[in-house]
């Protein structure tokens, strides 16, 4: 008796499961995963200009969309990357965001900030934001390059 329920559970369980793989939104093509209109990356509390002594925090802000890790399909959603002395044209449109130590980092566990410790001098700061597959949505949800000098 024990045995038939144990076993009428696990049927049960198992059908919820399949019905909910086939319900899960499937990715569409990674080379055109469409961002919602007004969706915008930007860098929160970091002023263009600022100059910093040390580290710096920087936080990413993000409207019209969320947050999911690399790897991850949901409608809407993809994750960071953070440009470092670079811009994001130099990024290849159908290609993956490249790491790049230094220059092109990834937020693929869906971090919304970081602690660099950047060298002392000038640095611009931009914010790509990436579908599951680490390529730019169409069209592409960036944030406005700003510039910091580190003391």
């Amino acid at each position: 008796m024990i045995r038939n329920t144990l076993l009428a559970a696990i049927a049960f369980i198992a059908s919820l499961l399949i019905a909910s793989a086939q319900d899960a939104p499937k990715p569409p093509n990674p080379l055109e995963t469409p961002s919602p209109k007004g969706a915008r990356a930007y860098i929160i509390g970091l002023k263009d200009g600022k100059t910093v002594k040390g580290s710096v925090t920087i936080r990413f802000g993000l409207k019209g969309m969320g947050v999911c890790p690399a790897g991850t399909y949901l409608p809407d959603t993809g994750h960071h990357h953070l440009l470092v002395n670079m811009d994001v044209s130099e990024l290849e449109s159908k290609m993956p965001i490249p790491s790049i130590e230094g220059k092109c980092l990834h937020y693929g566990k869906g971090q919304t900030q970081v602690t660099l410790d950047l060298p002392k001098g000038k640095h611009t700061l931009q914010l790509a934001f990436a579908n599951f597959a680490h390529i730019l949505h169409k069209p592409a949800v960036v944030s406005k390059k700003i510039t910091i000098t580190v003391e």
